[in-house]
């Protein structure tokens, strides 16, 4: 069978997971590739440290194998391995007692030298840490990762209102913390 799986859906591709080793083999390949980059952005994030990152990318993918099952309809998989991202995640902080998240490797588009370029993330960094945990991934999830308040209410399983709210929150709360900042920096 010499299907090109990147015209599959990833409800097709889920089900293909459980079929004899080639298919599944080709099917896990693709959604790896569609997913990987997202998966272990967010782990990043999240996490801020490189290597547990990684530990953690990877047990997403093994949880996601593990959670196969005939009899499971797979209509949202990239809003269900962020969620498996997102608990062992917040597990593993929950572990180590560290910030939610850390952006301290994003790049941040700036007309300034690098020197101000790098004030400018460290005051993002400094000001996202202050938000309120919830605010903080319900923003980064929508700001960094492209997510939609209905897709960020799943994995965070509350009301889409609240995350709207969550996120106009966390913005001005934002803005309060970097105007002071902003305004130096125009001068």
């Amino acid at each position: 069978m010499n299907e090109d799986y990147s015209k599959f859906t990833d409800s097709e591709l889920y089900k293909l997971l459980n079929e004899e080793s080639k298919l599944k083999e080709k099917a896990f390949k693709e959604i790896y590739t569609r997913h990987s980059g997202k998966i272990y952005a967010y782990c990043r994030r999240v996490v801020g440290d490189r290597n547990k990152a990684d530990d953690l990318f990877q047990e997403t993918f093994l949880k996601l194998l593990q959670s196969i099952s005939i009899d499971k309809e797979m209509s949202n998989l990239s809003g269900y391995m962020i969620k498996i991202a997102r608990n062992l995640c917040l597990k593993y902080k929950s572990q180590q007692n560290v910030n939610l998240v850390s952006i301290e490797d994003f790049e941040i588009p700036t007309n300034d030298n690098i020197l101000e370029g790098t004030e400018l993330s460290s005051l993002i960094s400094m000001a996202l840490d202050l938000l309120q945990e919830e605010h903080r991934e319900a923003l980064v999830l929508q700001a960094y990762d492209g997510m939609t308040y209905s897709e960020i209410a799943e994995i965070q399983e509350v009301p889409v209102t609240t995350v709207r709210n969550w996120i106009v929150r966390a913005k001005q709360r934002l803005r309060e913390i970097l105007t002071p900042y902003l305004i130096e920096y125009r001068k």
